[in-house]
């Protein structure tokens, strides 16, 4: 197995979960993801300041080609479900990376609350690309 200097994006797949089922986004053309802390800080008075980062979530957000209607089936979904009940069930988003020596890593971000932060826009002769933004309680790795 040949092993590669750096990772390049299409190291990377991402796969998205809610309430149990899979939703296809075939084609994810970007992905990112941030850590979100909350950071604390000392001011001793015989000392240098000392500074704390208490992890606070995840944020992110990822594009894709419109393909099918599975994102507006799924986010018209979240809004019926909570005018109709009044609930909002939060999903889980896979990231699999594929390292520089071939080896997979899998990172889970678990509690995923989504927002559709872009439809797409439709004009002629060009790709629709659609956008969903996430916040997460935390990134766990799986594998």
């Amino acid at each position: 197995m040949s092993t590669k200097p750096f990772n390049i994006g299409r190291d990377c797949r991402v796969v998205l979960v809610y309430d149990g089922s899979r939703i296809d986004l075939p084609t994810v053309t970007g992905f990112n993801a941030q850590q979100r802390t909350h950071q604390l800080t000392s001011n001793p008075l015989n000392d240098m300041p000392l500074f704390y980062d208490v992890p606070g979530g995840w944020g992110g957000q990822f594009t894709f080609q419109r393909d099918s209607a599975g994102a507006d089936d799924l986010f018209a979904a979240i809004e019926s479900g909570f005018w109709s009940a009044g609930t909002v069930v939060l999903g889980s988003i896979y990231q699999y990376v594929t390292e520089c020596d071939g080896t997979l890593s899998t990172y889970e971000f678990i509690g995923a609350s989504l927002q559709l932060s872009d439809a797409g826009r439709y004009q002629s002769e060009t790709l629709v690309t659609q956008t969903i933004t996430f916040t997460a309680r935390a990134r766990n790795r799986v594998s």
